[in-house]
């Protein structure tokens, strides 16, 4: 029997809640100008729809899903364009909503109990050629040193935050978590503050043919 992840509803109030930093955009357009095989598009945790309201301001027929009931209902009315609607990686996706030439899925990653469900998703979703573009918090040596060093290691790291982060991903465990799942990496950045003291890494990946 396969674990589900509690659902959180982190209770937005608005469309512009900063739960999907607007520092991470500029590397997600620039992957998809330059990687994305078309225009058809698919958000996994779109919370209250600001991202997908903004790409499909650019273009993409964007489709997504959050498991925030409060996210969605404000998603709905303020991205109206757009197909938002409840749910999460652990369900069939591409049996309910078809396959795709990207899949964005922004500050998500580290909050999945399966990230081997949470990755095979995403591979579900997308046709041979397409591209997977994710973020997460970044965590390198030398950030953490410093977070040790400045007192902020307990505060970084709490478990008292309900529906926090669970888990902590490096460039590599998140390439050998994709890679798994039949994908290699293409693009690479960090961003927010200086590189080495990066708030999130920005990762996009291209689903393997065959």
């Amino acid at each position: 029997m396969t674990p589900t992840s509690p659902i959180i509803d982190y209770g937005y109030a608005s469309s512009e809640d900063v739960y999907t930093p607007s520092y991470l955009l500029p590397s997600v357009r620039t992957s998809l100008e330059q990687f994305a095989p078309g225009r058809r598009l698919f958000e996994l945790g779109c919370g209250a729809g600001s991202t997908a309201a903004k790409l499909a301001a650019l273009g993409y027929e964007v489709t997504g899903i959050d498991p925030a009931a409060s996210g969605i209902a404000i998603a709905q009315s303020n991205a109206p364009g757009c197909r938002l609607e409840q749910g999460s990686s652990e369900e069939k996706l591409a049996e309910r909503f078809g396959t795709y030439d990207s899949v964005v899925s922004l500050e998500v990653a580290e909050h999945v109990f399966s990230p081997k469900r949470y990755a095979e998703a995403i591979g579900e979703l997308l046709e041979p050629g397409g591209i997977a573009i994710i973020s997460t918090p970044y965590h390198g040596y030398f950030k953490n040193l410093v977070l040790a060093a400045t007192g902020k290691m307990e505060s970084h790291f709490t478990a008292l935050w309900e529906g926090g982060h669970i888990k902590f991903w490096s460039r590599i465990t998140l390439g050998t978590l994709f890679a798994r799942a039949g994908f290699e990496e293409i693009r690479f950045d960090r961003v927010g503050r200086i590189p080495a003291l990066a708030k999130s890494m920005v990762v996009t990946y291209r689903k393997k043919a065959g």
